[in-house]
């Protein structure tokens, strides 16, 4: 086997024996909640580690009304956490599961690619963005798609 061809095997041996870590991006939309609770399940069946993921959004100063904004997205965080436990507490054999909560700093793609990256992701779960003009093009989940580094599932 040629040095080339080994490195390429090596490159899709990961994941064969199902994803080991799981990457959901939440926000706190209806979608994102009902892609963890998608994700869960998932890797509930695969055994694999879900990485739960908050994007805090990085707002320009003074954007806070004078609120410390690292305070301020640290609330939604927290706030959001809750929010998970709560919906996982819906999905029958969710807290089977092997989860961790992660927040990333900086706009929704951004933050997912650099949480992929760093969690080393095997599949990356979203749900389908809410936003009118998202729909057909611009969503998250597309950007996803087309950098082509994880499968992506997308849940409505």
């Amino acid at each position: 086997m040629t040095e080339q061809h080994a490195e390429h095997s090596h490159q899709f041996e990961r994941g064969t024996d199902g994803p080991k870590v799981i990457v959901v991006g939440v926000d706190g939309s209806d979608s994102s909640l009902r892609a963890a609770a998608y994700a869960g399940g998932l890797a509930r069946r695969q055994r694999a580690l879900l990485a739960v993921v908050y994007v805090q959004p990085v707002l320009a100063a003074g954007a806070a009304l004078g609120a410390p904004v690292a305070d301020a997205t640290d609330e939604i965080a927290e706030e959001l956490v809750a929010q998970i436990r709560e919906a996982a507490e819906r999905v029958k054999g969710i807290f089977e599961v092997r989860w961790e909560f992660h927040t990333f700093r900086g706009d929704p793609y951004n933050g997912l690619v650099k949480a992929a990256d760093e969690l080393k992701a095997d599949a990356v779960v979203v749900g389908a963005s809410e936003q009118a003009g998202h729909r057909i093009v611009g969503s998250v989940a597309v950007r996803l798609v087309k950098a082509g580094r994880w499968p992506v599932t997308v849940v409505p």
